[in-house]
């Protein structure tokens, strides 16, 4: 069975946001993966920030590939959009989505192997149009759903529970990112939920390609010692370069900071998020110098995680195109079709 579902019930005293609803209101069905996955601890951080931005549940659009990682919509916001595509082709699939209805929020949730591998083309370029779309990758090594093999995002050294030890290079999404121009990357564990969920929150409200890397350990084939994406590893050697707060539009900025240790950014829906930087050193707003500083603790071993860099100057895909502030799905047909003169313009232009 791969579906169950919730029964409707909620207690009376939930919190309830802006839209009158509660946490139970964004779930989905009972999770079928394997009892203590990170992938569960994820979902739970999904609904937590969708239901603090009070995102209205058929305003959200779920993308997934194939995976353990792809069954993660099943289980959060089942009012919502859906769309589980064939393996690797997320990113095609909303990036068209996207261009017929831009108004929509978009969270597409993939994994290393749907991501890194198959799909890497189609991840590459949804970086380079900067499609608006928060884009979890939720992160554990192995290809789960087919017991266990290495992927492309394993260590070198990384030790199977059978057979020899990875000898490839990993690929890593947040380097990648940063060397193809996302305008949001981040980083976090699953085991850190008050860290994760406000850069979810961050990355929703981001007007451009947003990037949420999440080492989310697979307990049944990639937990053991040797694994450099156990629990035990992560939690020994990952390390918060910058910590985040997210503020909604118009709240006030509560929390007190030290001079030179806080930077408020400002989104393009006037919410803004505060950082503050554990690390003196580092500085996410400078892709050259994050790149370097990751590279460098890479090669220590070290999982750097928190905001990790971003640009809120650049224009997301819609604007660089110059494309209409109304949703494409919505417009008439007379709108749509620009007549044979109009046509003879668009080709005298390619001429």
């Amino acid at each position: 069975m791969t579906y169950i579902s919730k029964p409707k019930v909620a207690h009376p005293s939930l919190k309830r946001n802006k839209l009158g609803l509660t946490q139970r209101d964004y779930e989905g069905a009972v999770s079928t993966l394997c009892a203590g996955c990170g992938h569960d601890s994820v979902t739970a951080a999904i609904i937590q920030a969708v239901f603090e931005l009070d995102i209205e549940p058929h305003m959200l659009a779920k993308m997934s590939g194939i995976g353990c990682s792809s069954k993660t919509p099943a289980y959060f916001a089942s009012e919502s959009h859906g769309f589980n595509s064939v393996h690797g082709r997320m990113p095609s699939v909303t990036t068209g989505a996207n261009m017929a209805n831009r108004d929509l929020t978009y969270i597409g949730v993939s994994g290393d192997g749907d991501s890194l591998s198959i799909g890497v083309g189609q991840f590459v370029h949804a970086i380079r149009r900067n499609l608006n779309m928060c884009y979890i990758i939720e992160n554990n090594g192995v290809y789960g759903l087919t017991k266990g093999q290495f992927s492309a995002s394993a260590d070198i050294g990384s030790k199977p529970k059978k057979g020899l030890p990875n000898l490839q290079e990993p690929i890593d999404p947040v380097s990648m990112a940063l060397s193809l121009g996302a305008t949001f990357i981040a980083r976090s564990f699953s085991g850190d939920k008050a860290h994760l969920v406000p850069l979810i929150q961050g990355a929703l409200r981001h007007g451009g390609f947003a990037l949420v890397d999440v080492i989310s350990p697979c307990v049944t084939f990639n937990d053991h010692e040797g694994s450099t994406k156990s629990y035990k590893h992560t939690r020994q050697f990952y390390h918060h370069v910058t910590d985040m707060d997210y503020i909604p539009p118009a709240a006030e900025i509560r929390a007190a900071y030290d001079e030179g240790e806080a930077m408020p950014v400002e989104l393009h829906d006037g919410s803004r998020i505060v950082l503050r930087k554990v690390d003196s050193e580092y500085d996410p707003t400078s892709r050259a110098a994050a790149f370097k500083y990751l590279r460098a603790r890479f090669n220590e071993g070290e999982i750097i995680t928190g905001l990790l860099y971003i640009d809120k100057e650049r224009e997301e895909m819609h604007d660089l195109m110059g494309n209409v502030d109304q949703p494409l799905s919505s417009l008439s047909l007379e709108d749509l079709n620009p007549g044979s003169a109009g046509l003879t313009k668009i080709l005298d232009d390619y001429r």
